[in-house]
C-alpha cells in the first residue's frame, strides 16, 4: 500500500477566509493546516465540528470534512460521530462564549466522559461576531455594548474548568506563539482521549490586547512561564525566575545564592492538584502555557464498545425485528372513514 504524503496545501479549501484583518484565528489556522499532514491521517478521516462564533467559520477554511453546528452544541455532535466511526480524527473549534455559556453543559460531558476528541477553544474574552458583547471569560469591570458600566460578573477560567470536568489532556498556549501552538496542537491529537486545549486568542476590533501581558514581545518573557514535564519551572527574561513548593503552595522566587535551579519545582503532568494550583495563576503571576495536564483513562468509546460485546456474549446478537414487535404491541387501524 502507497502512504500519500500530505502537505499544508492539501488541507486548505477553496473558501475566501473571511475573518476581520489582523484576527489570531488566522494564525491558529495556519497551524493547524501545518498539523495535520504530520498526523498521517488520511483527510477523509478527519472531521471539524464548530458552533456559533467568529471561531465557528473554521470547518469551511480546512479541506476535510466539516459541520457548522449549532450554538454550543459541537461536543455533543462529536461524541456521536466519534462513537460511531471511531477511526475519525473529530476536532472541535469553538469560543469562549460558544463553549463556557450555552454550551457549557456539552463541553462538561464531553470531558467527564472522556470522548476521544480534540476541543480547541479560541479565547479572546468578547463576544466578537455579535459585535462585543462581554462573554464568560471577559475580566471583571469590563465595559462593553452589554455591559456599559463595567461587569459585575466573575470571569471563567477554561483551564480550571477543564481539570474540573476530568479532562485527560489540558493545555494552554496563545496565538502569536506559533511554533509552541504547533506542538501543543500535535500533542492534542496524538493524546487518546478528550484533549482540551486553550488558545489565548486577539480581536483586534472588539477586544484589541486581550492578552498583552502574555503576546507582547516585550512583556511575555517575564509574564509566560512554559511548562515541561519533569523539567524545572523556570521562567523570565533571562531565566531567572522560577516556581518552588511551600507548605502554602506554589511560590515566586528569584535564581541568585539563596535559591538555584535545582530548588525548582518540577512540572509533573500527572498531578491534578498541581494542575489545579497552575490553573488558578492569573497577572501578575506568570500565566503557565503548555501542557498543564495529561493522563490516560479509559476513553467513552472504549467503555461503549466494551459493553456491546459483553452484551453480545451473555444474550448473543440482537435482532432488531424482534425487539421492535417484543413485549405488548398494537396496530392502529383505519376507521372505515374517508
Amino acid at each position: 500500500m502507497t502512504t500519500i504524503q500530505l502537505t499544508r496545501k492539501d488541507f486548505v479549501s477553496d473558501q475566501t477566509v473571511r475573518w476581520c484583518p489582523g484576527c489570531g484565528d488566522y494564525a491558529i489556522l495556519a497551524q493547524m493546516q501545518k498539523v495535520l499532514p504530520e498526523l498521517g491521517i488520511p483527510k477523509e478521516n478527519i472531521v471539524f465540528i464548530s458552533g456559533i462564533g467568529c471561531s465557528s467559520r473554521f470547518p469551511y477554511y480546512m479541506n476535510t470534512y466539516g459541520i457548522h453546528s449549532i450554538h454550543g452544541r459541537a461536543p455533543t455532535l462529536a461524541t456521536g460521530l466519534k462513537l460511531a466511526n471511531p477511526d475519525l480524527s473529530v476536532w472541535v473549534i469553538t469560543g469562549d462564549g460558544d463553549a463556557l455559556s450555552i454550551g457549557g453543559n456539552h463541553l462538561l460531558h464531553a470531558a467527564r466522559r472522556n470522548v476521544d476528541i480534540n476541543l480547541i477553544l479560541f479565547n479572546n474574552r468578547i463576544y466578537g461576531l455579535t459585535k462585543g458583547q462581554y462573554s464568560p471569560t471577559s475580566p471583571r469591570g469590563t465595559r462593553t455594548k452589554s455591559s456599559p458600566m463595567g461587569t459585575i460578573e466573575w470571569p471563567l477560567n477554561p483551564i480550571s474548568i477543564a481539570l474540573a470536568a476530568e479532562a485527560t489532556f489540558v493545555a494552554r498556549t496563545v496565538d502569536v506563539l506559533q511554533k509552541h501552538m504547533h506542538d501543543i496542537f500535535l500533542q492534542a491529537a496524538n493524546h487518546k482521549g478528550f484533549s482540551f486545549v486553550e488558545v489565548l486568542q486577539n480581536c483586534v476590533i472588539f477586544n484589541d490586547g486581550a492578552w498583552e501581558q502574555y503576546a507582547n514581545r516585550k512583556l511575555r518573557d517575564d509574564n509566560d512561564i512554559f511548562l515541561e514535564p519533569g523539567k524545572p519551572m523556570v521562567f523570565g527574561r533571562y531565566s531567572d525566575k522560577g516556581l518552588i513548593q511551600t507548605p502554602d503552595g506554589l511560590e515566586i522566587v528569584e535564581l541568585n545564592d539563596e535559591y538555584t535551579i535545582d530548588d525548582l519545582a518540577v512540572h509533573h503532568v500527572e498531578s491534578l492538584e498541581l494542575a489545579w494550583e497552575l490553573s488558578r495563576f492569573q497577572y501578575p503571576k506568570p500565566l503557565p502555557l503548555g501542557v498543564i495536564y495529561n493522563v490516560t483513562r479509559e476513553t467513552f468509546g472504549e467503555g461503549v464498545r466494551g459493553q456491546i460485546a459483553d452484551a453480545k456474549v451473555l444474550k448473543g446478537e440482537g435482532d432488531l425485528y424482534k425487539l421492535y414487535n417484543a413485549g405488548e404491541t398494537w396496530q392502529v387501524k383505519k376507521n372505515g372513514r374517508k
